[in-house]
Parts: structure tokens; sequence; C-alpha cells
């Protein structure tokens, strides 16, 4: 059973990670503090655009880390295998390249392994987009690529 935590600041992403995880043998632990996931062998870390205290996150322990593009301190503090980023940046694994009021691109920028060790190639995702915060969408469809879910299984 893979172990997930979630970062975040109370901004809905640990409920969406609930449902990506359903069927997929993982169980999700939220926080708003890295410090409540310390020394959890965590399989996955999802960390969201809102997440604030970032002392606490040199005491993890994480296998693959997904957290916003441009956290260069965040990204040396934390200790993981892997490390992904999110944003608007080419320079992170995977970034929005275009948004209407339905539809979202998500390019995936880098292949990277998911969970279970298959590649997930570069490509370009269309998800559909309900408006909210796009960083949330990046978090969401870089954690439903890395527990191996494509966006017709969800």
């Amino acid at each position: 059973m893979w172990q997930i935590g979630v970062w975040e600041r109370d901004e809905g992403l640990a409920e969406r990670m609930g449902r990506l995880a359903q069927g997929a043998h993982a169980l999700v632990r939220a926080c708003r503090h890295p410090a409540l996931l310390a020394g959890l062998p965590l399989d996955l870390l999802v960390v969201s655009p809102g997440a604030t205290g970032w002392a606490g996150a040199g005491s993890l322990n994480c296998r693959t880390a997904l957290l916003p593009g441009g956290r260069a301190a965040l990204t040396r503090l934390l200790p993981a295998g892997t490390v992904l980023s999110y944003g608007v940046s080419s320079r992170n694994t995977l970034a929005l390249s275009s948004l209407d009021g339905q539809r979202a691109s998500v390019a995936v920028q880098r292949e990277f392994a998911a969970l279970d060790g298959r590649a997930v190639e570069r490509q370009e995702l269309v998800l559909p987009y309900d408006g909210g915060s796009p960083d949330l969408l990046l978090a969401e469809a870089g954690a439903m690529l890395l527990l191996g879910r494509l966006p017709e299984d969800v």
C-alpha cells in the first residue's frame, strides 16, 4: 500500500487525492504542516501551492515529491529521491500549456517514473477545467500520473 502525504493549506487537494487514490491501494494523509508527516515513509508527497511551514520539510522521508515550481529552497531542503515540479515555467516537469473555459492542456515536459515504476513519457494531456486554481489542477494532474492513472480513468 502506498503512503501519500498531502501538505496543503485547506485548498481541497487532499480530498481530490483521496478520490484519485481509490482503487490504487493508497493511504492519503493530509496536513497543514510537514512536521505532522515526519517519520512516515511516504511514497509520494504532494505539496500544494499554498503550503506553508517549510522549516519542517527536512524531517520528511519521501520517495517522490511533487511541488510547486520556483521553490528552490524547499527543493534543497526536502529529502526525496525524486522531485517533480509543476507551474507555468518551462523548467517545471508539468506545465500549463493552454487554458480555456472548459479545458486545460497540461504538458509533461520531461519523462519520469510513476510510483509503480512505469515511465510517464512527454505528452500533452487535455483535462476538464472547472475554473479553479490552475496550480491545483497541475498538482492533481501530476499526482494522477504518478499513481498510474490516465485522464479517462478518473
